[in-house]
């Protein structure tokens, strides 16, 4: 502890503490900057640092974006949009992105879309007016990601099937 209350790291700990952190979890370059600016490293031990775990291998952007897309895609049905703006949020590259969405992309990006929104679908069943069905339905696609012409289309479907 300095005399501000705040612990005081060393290099070399601080250094361990972040090898944990992105052995634990795909981590991007702007949370390692955030937990080191957390832990008031200076810029020089910042810098000294982030090379250390890139060069090391615990830290890898093109390994979190694979990993953020498939987990996201898979864990929380989001879509192509959502998980753009999750990922430009994180200041990652636009080909890295890019590269990253490919991953998702052809018939299990349209089988997820279609079980999300027949399952969401469903829960709405209990609604009296068909129009507002309908809207629920399109805005909680349209929340988690999804194209405005994939859910436009299953909105369509799903409506004309009930």
């Amino acid at each position: 502890m300095n005399r501000f209350g705040h612990t005081s790291y060393t290099v070399e700990e601080a250094t361990r503490r972040l090898e944990h952190y992105c052995a634990y979890q795909e981590r991007c370059h702007q949370e390692c900057l955030q937990k080191l600016r957390e832990m008031r490293m200076i810029p020089e031990a910042t810098d000294q640092i982030m090379v250390h775990l890139i060069q090391g291998g615990f830290l890898n952007e093109e390994r979190f974006v694979g990993a953020f897309v498939r987990s996201k895609f898979r864990q929380k049905g989001w879509g192509r949009l959502r998980i753009r703006r999750e990922l430009q949020h994180r200041d990652i590259s636009e080909a890295l992105i890019r590269r990253g969405l490919r991953e998702i992309e052809g018939p299990q990006y349209a089988l997820a879309v279609d079980t999300l929104a027949r399952k969401r679908w469903e829960q709405l069943g209990g609604e009296e007016n068909p129009e507002r069905r309908k809207q629920k339905l399109f805005q909680y696609l349209q929340y988690r990601g999804w194209e405005t012409e994939l859910i436009y289309d299953k909105v369509r479907e799903l409506s004309q099937a009930t």
